[in-house]
């Protein structure tokens, strides 16, 4: 019921309380092969670019950057949807934008 003095204690615990009575949804990724184990995969995909601006040397705006990782973004799903991805972004130029179908819901 109560926290040490440690720094980050605190919030360590809170995290292990808010989990604990969601382990159907800490351990879906078990029994859905679609769901990863980890997010390395989001990471890994961000890593390149980060790797190409900090060697270039180019400092951004934020709102830049945010568009960059949104397009990138959109582009990856498109890709893992099956779509080609040139297709894919001359459809948006010429505003016959892709959306990607809703996951079907999942029982509770």
């Amino acid at each position: 019921t109560s926290h040490g003095t440690r720094p980050g204690e605190r919030p360590a615990r809170l995290l292990v309380e808010f989990l604990s009575t969601r382990q159907a949804d800490v351990l879906r990724f078990l029994t859905d092969p679609a769901i990863p184990a980890t997010s390395n995969d989001a990471e890994r995909e961000l890593r390149p670019a980060k790797l190409q601006q900090n060697i270039s040397g180019r400092l951004t705006s934020d709102t830049v950057t945010q568009d960059r990782y949104t397009i990138l973004g959109y582009l990856r799903t498109a890709a893992k949807h099956g779509r080609d991805v040139m297709t894919t972004l001359r459809e948006v130029v010429t505003g016959r934008a892709w959306i990607p179908d809703w996951p079907p819901a999942t029982p509770a």
